[in-house]
């Protein structure tokens, strides 16, 4: 009897938590639904991670219209520029193994490269300060290149500005990163995080796209035209295998990672922490994104995020280190707004995490 009146308080308390936690996901339904609707959503994967641990994984709707497959928390999507953060933790590798230094100029490393790319470093790369910029508007998507051609391709381009005189989003340094990774290891940038990232933290169907290949449970991803649902435009395989971004993860995958992220399993702290630390800039001012993750804060808790955007998809994740929670979305539609999603979800598990209203 004494033993029964010990664990009772534990029971209700146990009760009373288990009940919270089903209020809240039923909000998160209610908003996820509401919010596919008004985005024109298909198909969403969401998972909230609580001290390395899923506490919900869900999917909503639809991963492929035409055959009415509903999303799992199993289901596969592409996350577009997500992928940089794997990136940039595959170069903190190498940095770590003395095999190159962030302060490397690239140039020792692209001994052919112009003139204007003498003051660039492999940090510049890290953190869009590089001068590199965009795809340019002639570049053909739906052709496929080598390395090397890319490289080619890419050397041309004039630089927007000097290195680290400003901060401007770059997908080409990154795709220069995957490139880099492969001169430096001697491997494929995703055959390095296969063996170094994704194996080791049980990540199973984390992967570099591929369209040929057979990948269960493949989402499909779509766009608006004239508010009509399409499927995705098609670009070259090769484009989808450069380290800007060309990953195939599932919430489950994304879940394993951020685990990681509290420990040392794969890089040190001190490590982690200049990943996350702001750019500085040449006039001392910074910039608020470190390497592969833009950094912020919301009611005063720091949030460390990424967005992706390719072929139909849309990926986020926001981390609020200092609270242990995590929030993933990913969406297959062009449009969708995944981290307004993320967002609203970490305030709907903490009070404290919720946005503004929109300015």
């Amino acid at each position: 009897m004494r033993r029964l009146s010990l664990l009772l308080p534990l029971l209700l308390t146990f009760s009373l938590t288990c009940l919270a936690q089903d209020g809240v996901a039923n909000k998160v339904d209610e908003y996820i639904r509401a919010e596919m609707l008004a985005q024109q959503i298909p198909g969403v994967s969401l998972a909230v991670i609580k001290n390395g641990e899923i506490v919900l994984a869900r999917g909503y709707g639809m991963a492929n219209v035409e055959h009415q497959a509903p999303v799992k928390p199993e289901t596969i999507f592409q996350s577009g520029s997500m992928g940089k953060q794997f990136t940039a933790t595959a170069v903190m590798m190498l940095v770590e193994e003395g095999k190159l230094s962030l302060e490397d100029k690239i140039t020792k490393f692209f001994p052919d490269a112009p003139e204007t790319w003498r003051n660039i470093t492999v940090r510049h790369l890290l953190t869009h300060t590089s001068g590199m910029t965009d795809y340019p508007r002639d570049f053909d998507l739906r052709r496929d290149y080598t390395e090397d051609e890319l490289y080619q391709r890419i050397k041309p381009i004039p630089l927007a500005f000097q290195p680290g005189e400003k901060w401007s989003y770059s997908n080409l340094a990154y795709v220069m990163l995957g490139v880099l990774i492969h001169k430096v290891s001697g491997k494929f940038y995703g055959d390095f995080l296969q063996e170094r990232v994704f194996q080791p933290l049980g990540m199973t169907t984390a992967r570099v796209i591929s369209e040929a290949d057979i990948v269960p449970n493949r989402a499909a991803g779509y766009r608006l035209a004239n508010g009509q649902l399409k499927n995705q435009n098609w670009v070259s395989p090769s484009l989808n295998t450069t380290a800007d971004g060309a990953l195939y993860l599932t919430v489950y995958d994304m879940a394993k990672w951020d685990a990681a992220l509290y420990t040392e399993k794969l890089l040190k702290r001190s490590s982690l922490e200049e990943m996350w630390t702001p750019v500085k800039l040449n006039d001392g001012k910074t910039h608020p994104y470190g390497f592969g993750w833009a950094l912020g804060s919301v009611g005063g808790h720091r949030m460390i995020e990424h967005g992706g955007a390719w072929q139909g998809f849309k990926a986020h994740i926001s981390r609020y280190p200092d609270d242990k929670l995590t929030v993933v979305v990913f969406a297959n539609q062009a449009r969708a707004n995944p981290a307004k999603l993320a967002h609203r979800v970490a305030g709907l598990f903490n009070p404290e995490l919720m946005p503004g209203p929109p300015k």
